[in-house]
């Protein structure tokens, strides 16, 4: 693995000031990116003999992971895949195909916010640096301190890249519409990203226009982070939703990576991000969020969720999981996660308010969707309610079906 691997913050220079733009209005339309999804080549990065070859391309293996019960019948099943690291990094427990390549999403942001600090990104407070990771709901807090990170340099949104959208929280964007404003940069839900980003290509001396394109030298020192975080070299690199470039790791990498971070040392790049998003979990996402919940649930954990199902955690020993729910359905993903937590050793009772979520028929519980197989958590830590018995699986979920949710052999 390479020699940056959780290495101490070597006094980097003095860019708590970084380079004022003389005319900020001028960096608002930056030059076209020549058709950025077809970029499927990732950069090269130094000593890539240093990391393990890219995960291969393929359709994954996904095997069912959450049932949908209503009135005692399975109505409903998500698939996905699921990875259980111990705390020396071996896998204590896997469902589906976690060697795969996928898209991590959001998930992502954690190791891009590492490659930033890695890259030249000035001093932020934990706040801030916790937004620059966050994927938030768009409250005023989140404004106000993406405004501010802007405002050291002298700018405002108009420097930001990413697509204007409404704020992400149901709560947030309702209130945003009632006071009849539109979609902004500033309120879609990666601002913390591209000002960080914006940020660190000031305190570099590039170009902060184009630091969207995928050959920036900004985006290839992200780059170049990811790969060292994960161990493997980057599969294909696409645009995320708010623009940015995304890379194609496997379940497995990522959640290497989000261990990597749980367990670094506080004088680290790795070390701080970890610890602004511990601290600050109402900023990574929002107050009333199920992630921040979690992290607030569970002492020392650092979790970041992303879209299309996707969810990392890790507890400061090592010990980590990876969620991928195959269809995208944001609704499985924190059911499985916290399966996947007890499995890792968390107490099934602080999970208990994140096991299962209601199915609702005439107004009033009547099931329940819930992890399945192997993965199911105990009877006694569901909620109380009448419609949480076990539901027998099918015969496809029996441990001994090649799709089975049964631990890794080693």
């Amino acid at each position: 693995m390479s020699a940056t691997r959780d290495s101490a913050v070597p006094n980097p220079p003095e860019v708590s000031n970084p380079p004022q733009v003389s005319n900020p209005a001028e960096v608002s339309n930056p030059a076209e990116v020549s058709n950025p999804a077809e970029v499927s080549n990732p950069p090269e990065v130094a000593n890539p003999a240093e990391v393990s070859p890219p995960p291969e391309i393929r359709e994954p293996a996904h095997a069912p992971l959450a049932h949908v019960v209503r009135g005692d019948i399975i109505e409903g099943v998500h698939h996905g895949s699921v990875v259980v690291l111990a705390a020396d990094g071996s896998v204590q427990f896997q469902a589906g195909d976690i060697e795969a390549a996928f898209y991590p999403r959001s998930a992502l942001k954690p190791l891009q916010a590492v490659g930033l600090l890695r890259a030249g990104l000035p001093p932020l407070d934990d706040e801030a640096l916790a937004l620059a990771a966050a994927s938030h709901s768009g409250d005023e807090r989140h404004l106000a301190t993406a405004r501010r990170m802007l405002a050291t340099a002298g700018l405002t949104d108009d420097a930001l890249r990413n697509v204007p959208d409404l704020p992400y929280g149901p709560a947030e964007r309702d209130e945003w519409l009632r006071r009849g404003l539109g979609p902004t940069r500033l309120t879609q839900n990666c601002s913390g990203k591209h000002a960080a980003m914006v940020l660190t290509t000031l305190a570099r001396g590039w170009r902060p226009d184009t630091y969207l394109d995928p050959d920036h030298p900004l985006q290839r020192e992200i780059a170049a982070t990811v790969e060292d975080l994960t161990g493997q070299r980057i599969a294909r690199v696409t645009v995320d939703g708010c623009g940015a470039p995304l890379f194609a790791v496997s379940l497995h990498g990522l959640t290497r990576a989000a261990a990597r971070l749980g367990t670094a040392a506080p004088d680290t790049y790795e070390g701080r991000v970890a610890h602004a998003m511990r601290t600050h979990p109402e900023m990574v996402s929002g107050v009333d969020r199920d992630t921040a919940r979690l992290v607030r649930a569970v002492p020392g954990l650092l979790a970041k969720d992303g879209f299309e199902g996707v969810q990392i955690a890790a507890l400061p020993d090592g010990r980590a999981v990876g969620v991928k729910i195959a269809d995208g359905a944001d609704r499985a993903r924190m059911p499985v996660t916290a399966a996947a937590l007890a499995r890792c050793g968390v107490d099934p009772d602080v999970l208990a308010d994140f096991a299962a979520t209601p199915v609702i028929g005439g107004g009033a519980p009547v099931g329940a969707l819930r992890a399945a197989g192997a993965l199911s958590m105990p009877a006694s830590s569901m909620p109380a309610s009448p419609m949480h018995a076990p539901v027998s699986a099918p015969a496809s979920t029996s441990p001994a079906s090649p799709n089975s949710l049964s631990p890794a052999a080693s």
